[in-house]
């Protein structure tokens, strides 16, 4: 059996990414960039394809893009978890965006948002 069958243990790097998905707390995100450079490796976009291979187990709804836009083709499913949770949103253009501002977690302290 090689390493990309069912049934075999994750890559290190998509556990790391996992586990700090993991622990990103209610009403919170981290960018893909936010969670590679937390990591010290990596960069979105490989943080994105451990999310996209990996990431259904875990609140994948609090790693969002850049823009704040949750991830394209599940806003349907990541909006109501954002309204539950009492993550900050802004509307842009219209669109629903996470309030980065006010919602980006650095991965430090009990959840406190960046300021």
């Amino acid at each position: 059996m090689t390493n990309s069958e069912p049934g075999d243990e994750l890559p290190a790097y998509a556990e790391s990414v996992l586990d700090l998905t993991e622990r990103i707390p209610p009403g919170q995100v981290m960018t893909y960039g936010d969670v590679a450079e937390y990591l010290g490796r990596g960069g979105p976009r490989q943080v994105g394809r451990v999310m996209a291979l990996y990431g259904s187990g875990v609140p994948w709804w609090r790693v969002v893009r850049a823009d704040g836009r949750p991830l394209p083709g599940h806003e349907h499913r990541a909006l109501p978890e954002y309204r539950s949770e009492g993550t900050p949103l802004r509307l842009v253009g219209g669109e629903p965006r996470v309030d980065l501002r006010l919602a980006r977690w650095d991965g430090t302290g009990a959840g406190q948002p960046r300021g």
